[in-house]
């Protein structure tokens, strides 16, 4: 009887450890952004290059395919958003990612075009949407 209430209490003790774990696994969307911060941290380094525009071109198109997938999925953070809220939520996630997605575009006309000085500039602006983008809609890391 006594293991059967140790073991009871144990459970109970450690249950909010699990819950935590699985909560914390990383979400097809966080594997599709992290490969998106891949190319983009690759572009950087490269983009005033115009002799690496080719490598870059595959870049920007390797980000554009993963944001039009992840377009398609919902953030997290939609949990943590009211059941009222929750499809504008989704309804403005979706809608920055459509503008991420014509920022690509841009870019990807820029490196085209061999205006590596515009490019940059986007790749400027790609910078503050994905900072502006995670406070809205990432959700933030338990420290």
């Amino acid at each position: 009887m006594k293991i059967r209430l140790l073991l009871a209490s144990l459970t109970i003790a450690f249950a909010p450890l699990f819950s935590f774990a699985a909560d914390s696994s990383p979400s097809e969307l966080d594997d599709l952004m992290e490969q998106m911060n891949t190319a983009y941290r690759k572009l950087t380094r490269q983009i005033s290059n115009s002799a690496k525009n080719a490598d870059s071109l595959a870049a920007v198109a390797t980000m554009h395919d993963r944001a039009v997938e992840s377009a398609k999925l919902e953030p997290k953070r939609k949990a943590e958003v009211p059941a009222a809220e929750q499809a504008k939520f989704v309804a403005d996630y979706q809608a920055g990612m459509k503008t991420l997605i014509g920022q690509l575009d841009k870019l990807k006309a820029s490196l085209e075009a061999g205006k590596n000085d515009e490019a940059a500039e986007i790749l400027k602006t790609l910078k503050q949407s994905q900072e502006d983008g995670h406070k809205q809609f990432k959700k933030a890391k338990k420290k």
